[in-house]
């Protein structure tokens, strides 16, 4: 199962947006996919005694990274960089477990014409610091408010088309390294 972390907690986000596409992708992959919000995070997670005791209320959070055979990432850019949100969650899970040797991917959403650059890279580095295996392949959207119509979807064919190819190089990288088919196949 591959887990869609969407990279930030601020309401009615474009990060929201650009996974509805990806959910559909992966269907259309026939792989099943777990979507981790973190505007969904208990509000107790933010408590300081949460670095020494992570309250029940986190644990499907922490479980659904540690059960995901890969995480596609989406994160914005938030001032040049990651959401805190997201830095917070990710200290907030086990270590070195979490990530140690998982597939990961990356795709950035910027208002800015970088299409989150700086925060991907910023991700790289700190999910390479957790050995994680970094899939090579990533997507930027840039200037999304202009990529998306009044319904929030997606309106350029090409890059659905990229973050088509990304999901599908994505399954196939997990599948590789970690030695699981994750398509659903039909009885």
């Amino acid at each position: 199962m591959i887990t869609l972390l969407i990279g930030t907690n601020r309401p009615n986000n474009n990060s929201r947006k650009v996974a509805r596409h990806l959910e559909e992708i992966y269907a259309e992959l026939k792989v099943p996919l777990r979507i981790m919000d973190l505007g969904d995070l208990p509000p107790e997670i933010f408590l300081p005694s949460s670095y020494h005791e992570k309250p029940k209320s986190f644990h499907p959070f922490a479980e659904g990274i540690l059960h995901s055979s890969g995480v596609h990432v989406i994160s914005p850019e938030y001032n040049g960089g990651i959401p805190g949100v997201l830095k917070y969650f990710i200290d907030m899970l086990k270590f070195p477990e979490s990530f140690e040797r998982r597939p990961v991917c990356f795709t950035g959403i910027a208002a800015g014409v970088w299409g989150a650059l700086r925060p991907i890279e910023q991700l790289q580095a700190i999910f390479g610091y957790r050995n994680a295996f970094i899939y090579p392949e990533r997507v930027f959207l840039a200037q999304i408010h202009s990529l998306l119509d009044e319904n929030g979807r997606l309106n350029n064919p090409e890059l659905l088309e990229r973050l088509r190819k990304q999901a599908a190089g994505f399954v196939d990288f997990v599948e590789k390294l970690k030695q699981v088919n994750l398509r659903e196949t039909k009885r």
